[in-house]
Order: structure tokens, then sequence, then C-alpha cells
């Protein structure tokens, strides 16, 4: 009998976790089909819906293809508690074949991402599309792992915390693997609008 209860109220005290707990409990859908959002050795643009972020990235490397990855991401709906994005916009370029740093300006949190491939150096250039939701304010920010764990290998980047939001990226290039690692900057956003605003 104890079993037999056991069987039956598991499933509803999993579900009640789930509805309350502070992860998100994908997988997520990444599209129609799971299909990549470019081919290799093609530019893309790719935004999430209006009023989503990205919450999950993943790509496969090719070496024969240029040593260029197909890319895919997955979008979700931020909080209510952010409203409505009151502003969108294209970030800078960050070019091919360097190491950068970049986080959404103006408090912006990432919707989408740009990127052109550049045959003559065998990588990318990037760019955020990034939403500004009213004045709310980043804070608890930190740098995920690397992703992929080492060059030529395939990513899969998920957030699993509820409430954290991608603001940007530092990567670094592989003159020898002609690929890039990512660290992905991840916050949580004030409930209330700030008298301040970052650059």
């Amino acid at each position: 009998m104890d079993l037999f209860l056991l069987c039956v109220f598991l499933p509803l005290v999993t579900v009640a976790w789930g509805q309350y707990s502070d992860y998100y409990y994908g997988p997520y859908n990444y599209g129609d089909n799971d299909e990549w959002v470019n081919v290799y050795r093609q530019g893309f643009n790719f935004q999430c819906p209006h009023g989503q972020v990205i919450v999950a990235v993943r790509s496969v490397f090719s070496k024969k293809e240029g040593s260029d990855r197909l890319w895919n991401y997955a979008c979700m709906p931020a909080s209510q508690s952010l409203g409505e994005p009151t502003e969108c916009w294209w970030e800078e370029i960050n070019r091919a074949g360097t190491e950068w740093y970049q986080t959404c300006s103006n408090n912006g949190l990432v919707a989408g991402f740009q990127s052109q491939y550049f045959p003559s150096v065998l990588d990318r250039e990037w760019q955020f599309y990034c939403c500004r939701y009213s004045r709310r304010c980043p804070y608890s920010c930190w740098l995920t792992t690397e992703h992929p764990g080492h060059y030529g290998e395939d990513m899969d980047m998920m957030m699993y915390t509820y409430d954290y939001y991608i603001r940007g990226a530092t990567t670094t290039f592989s003159a020898v693997h002609r690929d890039r690692q990512w660290k992905f900057i991840v916050c949580r956003m004030t409930d209330y609008d700030c008298p301040f605003q970052n650059v």
C-alpha cells in the first residue's frame, strides 16, 4: 500500500516543485524541428519574439566547413515583473579574429544574435540584439563556465535558474583551432526602476 501511495503522490510533488522552485526544467524548444538558424560559412540574423529573451544556445563545430559552426537559440518570455520591452537595438559589431567582452548597453538583455562569417580569418563577427525593460537594473551578475568546454567541441548552454538573464558575453579566440569559447554574462534584474543606467 505504501508503494502505491508513493507512486501516486511522487508525480504530484514533482510537478509542484517544478512550479515553485527556482529552476527551469527544459528541454528548450529550439524552434521548428530543431533546425539550425544558419548554414556553414553564411551570415544569419536571429531575434526572439517580442518580449522574449535568449535562454539557451546550441552549436556544432566543423573543421572541414571552414572551422565554422552551426547555431541555434531558444527563447522564453521575460518575467512578468519586468513588463514589456520599452526599446530594442543592435549593439556594436565585435570583430572576427579577436577576443572581446560586451554587455548590452542601457541595461538591456540579449534577445538575439547576428553574425557574419569571414573566410579570410575563419571566424565570425557578432552583434547582440538587446532589449531594455523600462528602467530595470542588473544585479548579482556572474560569468558562466566556458562553452564549449574545449575548442572544437559541441556546445549546449542552457539557463537553468529562473529570473536570471543573459546580458552579454566574453569570448576567447584560438588562432590554432580557429574556434571560440564563450562565457555568458548572466544577471538578475530588479523589480523596480533604477535611477541610473550603465554604458
